[in-house]
């Protein structure tokens, strides 16, 4: 049963009893814990891959701040800066001291000679960049714990093709053939959109929303992040955008089920604008510059959502005229 839930899904016409449904039920659940488990511990072995990736957005804001000398890294990097110049100058007055002719004893610039190679020590051991804000953690198991929080987030969103596909195997059986022609095109869109909201998420909301974040008031703070938080805040961000990437969906299945029209779609444009607003609103991220990010591809979708049920309107005429 197993290998043939991860086959392909029941025949409509297959006569199920109670117990069959279950045990193709539990055949599938079975395949979801393993592929969830499987790719628990590839991400748990690649933790620090994972890790760098998470943090990469949190390590742009701080190398923009190091840029601009504010906070505290910016502090940092200024007497860091500072010390190098001073080391250099120093070491350049050895050298020159050192030289035959600088008019000094020959001790004097054996001393300075000496005194030059220290120097030229120190600097090669001195960091020339700042490293990025690394998140931080308070208790003592925190580092394990939030390590395994960073696995299980990537592990289920590794996972989310092959669950969903176990669910449409097992829920489509229960359709007609002409139910499936709307549900199957809908539902294999699903994970195509939740990758596009995921990667929508971490290239343009994060980076707007932490630079928002991290960046303000920054000179009246000492900005420290907390692992925990700051793991919880992206987790729930990437998957926010994955779901509101579904908005096609949803729209397409309510026009082709009959329930709204494309032309009562494009009436209340205005009044789905203000919604987008909301919910952009609702979204993690609080600043107004990830929530009018959110909002764009919100509006995009709704408008491409109704592009695409008309099309699939005219193609469903043509077809009924094909067939009258």
């Amino acid at each position: 049963m197993a290998v043939n839930a991860l086959r392909s899904p029941v025949a409509y016409d297959d006569r199920l009893d109670v117990v069959g449904h279950l045990d193709e039920l539990r055949a599938r659940l079975i395949i979801c814990v393993l592929t969830l488990t499987v790719m628990f511990g590839v991400c748990l072995w690649q933790n620090n891959a994972l890790l760098s990736v998470i943090n990469h957005p949190l390590d742009a804001q701080t190398q923009h701040n190091v840029a601009k000398g504010v906070g505290t890294t910016g502090e940092l990097s200024l007497t860091q800066k500072s010390v190098l110049a001073l080391a250099k100058a120093d070491r350049d007055t050895a050298l020159t001291l050192a030289a035959p002719g600088s008019g000094l004893s020959a001790t004097a610039r054996a001393a300075m000679a000496a005194r030059a190679i220290t120097l030229t020590r120190t600097i090669a051991a001195i960091p020339t960049k700042v490293e990025g804000n690394k998140p931080v953690t308070l208790g003592i198991g925190e580092p394990f714990s939030v390590t395994l929080l960073v696995a299980g987030m990537f592990a289920l969103i590794l996972s989310l093709p092959l669950i969903l596909y176990q669910l449409y195997a097992f829920i489509v059986p229960a359709f007609t053939l002409e139910m499936r022609k709307v549900a199957v095109p809908l539902l294999s869109m699903i994970p195509l959109l939740f990758v596009g909201g995921i990667a929508f998420g971490y290239f343009l909301v994060l980076p707007a929303a932490i630079h928002f974040l991290q960046g303000f008031n920054t000179n009246q703070f000492n900005v420290f992040v907390q692992a925990k938080q700051y793991y919880m805040f992206v987790g729930t961000t990437l998957v926010a955008c994955g779901l509101v990437f579904q908005v096609p969906v949803g729209v397409l299945a309510l026009t082709r089920l009959r329930v709204i029209t494309v032309q009562q779609l494009t009436a209340v444009r205005r009044y789905a604008y203000v919604g987008c607003a909301v919910v952009a609103m609702l979204l993690p991220g609080v600043d107004p510059v990830s929530m009018l990010i959110e909002m764009a591809p919100l509006v995009v979708l709704y408008e491409l959502s109704i592009v695409l049920a008309r099309i699939f309107r005219v193609r469903e005429r043509e077809a009924e005229v094909e067939a009258d």
